[in-house]
């Protein structure tokens, strides 16, 4: 199971983003992960143009064939002003054309505190579902992640806070098998 990691986040102390560099770096066997700030990164799109589609700028067909290479795909973002980073919007209106997230399971896992985020959740919800993406509602969660928990370098210090988002990313890949398998 190859799933693509994508942080709704550029911030560069991102409680989002660390709790995917944990799930990347402890990834249970068997479980192949391709954490999208390796490969490019949310800050390197361009303002999405559909003039642009059909000479697609570097860092976009990048994403496209990322997204394209991936059995699964697994979000984490933040909520800014109720609603999604419009950064993060960006990317995924990027998809919309070339159908990326058409069929693929995803999932997200949301590190807000307790009555946060939920904007962001339903706004995520709603474009997943636009693009035809298959959600999968049960592997979803919610593993709260402090700053306090997060080194200067970017990475969760504290080991249950780790094994919190490493279960869920095991999760969301046995979900995501069968559901490809059943596809």
């Amino acid at each position: 199971m190859r799933i693509l990691l994508i942080s709704g986040s550029t911030r560069s102390a991102s409680t989002n983003s660390a709790a995917l560099r944990a799930m990347h770096e402890h990834r249970p066997a068997g479980i192949d992960t391709v954490w999208y700030e390796d490969v490019a990164g949310l800050a390197s799109l361009p303002a999405f143009n559909p003039d642009d589609e059909d000479d697609l700028p570097p860092t976009v067909a990048t994403l496209r064939a990322t997204i394209d290479a991936a059995d699964a795909v697994l979000f984490c973002t933040p909520e800014y002003a109720g609603s999604l980073p419009g950064s993060f919007k960006n990317l995924l209106d990027w998809t919309v054309r070339g159908g990326n997230l058409y069929g693929k399971p995803v999932a997200y896992v949301s590190v807000a505190a307790q009555g946060r985020g939920a904007g962001a959740e339903a706004n995520l919800r709603t474009v997943l579902g636009y693009v035809g993406a298959t959600l999968i509602a049960d592997a979803c969660a919610r593993v709260f992640v402090d700053r306090e928990v997060v080194a200067p370098d970017g990475r969760v210090t504290d080991r249950p806070t780790r094994d919190r988002l490493v279960a869920a990313l095991a999760a969301f890949a046995e979900a995501a098998a069968v559901t490809a398998s059943s596809q």
